[in-house]
């Protein structure tokens, strides 16, 4: 009789199998696990990333706040003590008002006429502090057409601001046609160019903005640079003192545009003021047609042009802003390119305002 082997299912070869199968599960559920875990700690990574960034955002945020709320403190304080200035000066017109009508009854003409004196220098009061209030802090007042106020993007900051003014006779006109009958014309008409008394009009609205604590020069150039004060180029002028300001403005209409343009030449005069300008206001309608040394040329190439523009360049001291006023005129394709070029190399602006303006 034959012995047969009894059948177990839980023989050494059946656990070996359950074994392995159950540790490549574990295996299986670690691998996934441990590859989770990466990517929640990469996207809190991000996430803090985030959070940090916009943290710092509100932490500049608050400081810009605190320095605006400091600011309308400091206006709201003034608005106070011009409105409360208002007040007392209303308060004694009207007292003087009663006085007055009760004198014209009961006394004689003299207190009459005395009463009727003070009430108006009250009154030459309340207007002065009135137009001053409206002025705020700009040195002249200007009215453009429609009271136009605007030219966004220019830089009017600083504390030497020096404005040069193109006064060749291309500043006649826009049309060279035009420029050549209108350099045979009589002087008084050659003044009275729209051109040219927009340019001027332009330099009233500037210095009209400049800030009261600031000092300020004109020059007007064409092959020769002078200032628009006469005995002023190689000092600064305070906006705050009016008898400078309005000899130069004065002086400015009396100039006739005439001759041809040397930008290097008006970029070299800079270098005569001392301390040097922090901000420049150029004014002009298209590149230069000489340089340093005069041309007996009546005809200049556009190629020609680039090339005193670019040695004008060279003339201009490093390290100041030059904001860019242009009037584009025909015949001068590359003068906003080139211009707009400069104001991005001297981290300044550039813009053409409209034909109305200002």
């Amino acid at each position: 009789m034959t012995n047969k082997r009894k059948f177990s299912t839980f023989s050494l070869s059946f656990l070996d199998i359950m074994s392995c199968g159950f540790g490549a599960v574990i295996l299986v559920f670690l691998i996934i696990k441990h590859d989770m875990n990466s990517q929640v700690e990469e996207q809190n990574l991000d996430l803090k990333a985030e959070v940090n960034l916009l943290n710092e955002e509100i932490i500049i945020g608050e400081k810009h706040l605190v320095k605006i709320k400091n600011t309308l403190s400091l206006l709201d304080q003034e608005l106070v003590e011009s409105s409360g200035l208002a007040r007392r000066i209303n308060d004694e017109i009207d007292a003087i008002d009663n006085k007055v009508t009760k004198l014209s009854e009961e006394s004689d003409d003299q207190q009459i006429v005395k009463m009727e004196e003070q009430l108006k220098t009250l009154m030459l009061e309340r207007k002065k502090l009135a137009d001053e209030q409206a002025k705020g802090n700009n040195a002249r007042r200007f009215a453009g057409q429609g009271d136009r106020q605007y030219l966004t993007g220019l830089r009017l900051g600083g504390s030497r601001t020096l404005i040069l003014l193109d006064g060749s006779a291309s500043m006649l006109d826009s049309r060279i046609v035009n420029i050549i009958r209108r350099r045979n014309m009589t002087e008084q008409l050659r003044k009275q160019s729209k051109k040219w008394q927009r340019a001027i009009k332009t330099v009233e609205w500037l210095i009209a903005k400049f800030s009261l604590n600031s000092q300020f020069q004109l020059f007007v150039f064409n092959t020769e640079v002078k200032a628009a004060k006469q005995g002023a180029v190689i000092k600064w002028l305070s906006v705050d003192n009016q008898q400078q300001l309005n000899d130069s403005i004065k002086n400015l209409h009396e100039i006739i545009p005439h001759g041809g343009t040397s930008l290097e030449r008006a970029f070299l005069s800079i270098h005569f003021l001392d301390p040097l300008p922090d901000n420049i206001i150029l004014i002009t309608d298209g590149l230069p047609t000489q340089g340093i040394t005069p041309s007996n040329n009546h005809i200049i190439s556009g190629v020609e042009r680039e090339k005193l523009f670019a040695l004008a360049i060279d003339a201009l001291p490093q390290g100041i802003p030059v904001n860019i006023l242009l009037w584009p005129m025909e015949g001068d394709p590359m003068a906003a390119s080139l211009f707009w070029k400069l104001a991005q190399l001297t981290a300044g602006s550039f813009m053409s305002p409209s034909k109305d303006w200002p």
